[in-house]
């Protein structure tokens, strides 16, 4: 089956190796003019660059778009033990990309979906990661407490500690998820998309989600099973907005509403009905257009200054 054009990734304008601080490497790509503003993408837990083909190709005119594939995922080492998996080591790729893309005295606007979002919170309070943010956008994601209010687990089943370790259970699965079917993609769907999503989404997520290696999804649930960035979270100063999704089942409103309220400077709450939890995927014009918003407010007058 030949892809949409849209899960197509434009071919990039830079491709880079960017070394960690534990010595791993990470893949990154970028993509539009090189002098335009910039815009760093993270991918969520299981995904990879090409999850942002859509709003990649939204974007890439005008903007000089950066994304990569977060540790373990896509074209990123897998870390050889279990302690390559942490918060603190998704914060360091973070801070080590953004250092790479972003010279001293730039700024680029950050955006993150799921996991992604959660690594920005992570480096929240990181001075190198502060003085080159100039705004943050975080897609269909949480603070902490995730287990115990994803929906995937019907609330007829008692008590919410059962609903919490099953979900625990399903998520960090070892189990292989095997070639993409109808079935697998039903069940997909159903747990991260709207009811409304159109096939080639589906199809699209499907495909980068069973590309993750098993161990590697499985201890990235783990470590999210336990995630509290919220500490980073509140340190961050530059201007934080937010999407969600009414229909996420994974990182359901709750959390939007929790983020913004701990937000030191709120930008904005969008929250996009019949939507789960692939926002970028599902809505991508949306997406690309709060990160445009910000953009215009918070970084593209300081580039007209500097002339």
């Amino acid at each position: 089956m030949t892809p949409p054009a849209d899960w197509v990734l434009p071919t990039p304008a830079e491709r880079l190796r960017v070394r960690s601080a534990d010595g791993s490497w990470l893949n990154a790509e970028a993509f539009g003019p090189v002098d335009a503003p910039t815009v760093l993408l993270a991918h969520g837990w299981t995904c990879s660059i090409g999850f942002w083909s859509p709003v990649i190709h939204r974007l890439a005119d005008d903007h000089r778009v950066v994304a990569y594939d977060q540790r373990g995922h896509g074209g990123s080492d897998i870390p050889p033990t279990v302690r390559g998996y942490s918060t603190r080591a998704l914060a360091d790729d973070l801070e080590a990309v953004l250092t790479r893309v972003v010279p001293a005295g730039g700024r680029a606007v950050l955006a993150g979906h799921s996991m992604g979002g959660m690594t920005i919170m992570a480096a929240g309070g990181r001075p190198a990661v502060a003085a080159r943010t100039a705004a943050a956008l975080l897609v269909s994601t949480g603070a902490g407490g995730l287990t115990e209010e994803v929906r995937l687990i019907p609330a007829a089943v008692r008590p919410p500690r059962l609903r919490a370790w099953l979900t625990r259970r399903i998520l960090s699965s070892p189990l292989p998820l095997g070639p993409v079917t109808g079935p697998g993609k039903a069940v997909l769907k159903h747990a991260t998309m709207g009811r409304a999503t159109p096939p080639e989404p589906v199809e699209a997520c499907a495909r980068i989600v069973h590309a993750c290696p098993t161990a590697v999804r499985a201890r990235w649930a783990d470590v999210l099973g336990e995630l509290d960035v919220r500490t980073g979270l509140a340190a961050m100063t530059a201007p934080t907005a937010v999407v969600v999704g009414s229909a996420d089942r994974l990182t359901p409103p709750v959390h939007a509403h929790r983020m913004l309220a701990a937000a030191q400077a709120p930008a904005g709450l969008l929250e996009l009905p019949g939507v789960g939890h692939m926002a970028p995927a599902e809505r991508p014009a949306e997406i690309a257009a709060e990160i445009r918003r910000l953009v215009t407010a918070h970084l593209a007058p300081e580039r007209t200054e500097a002339g």
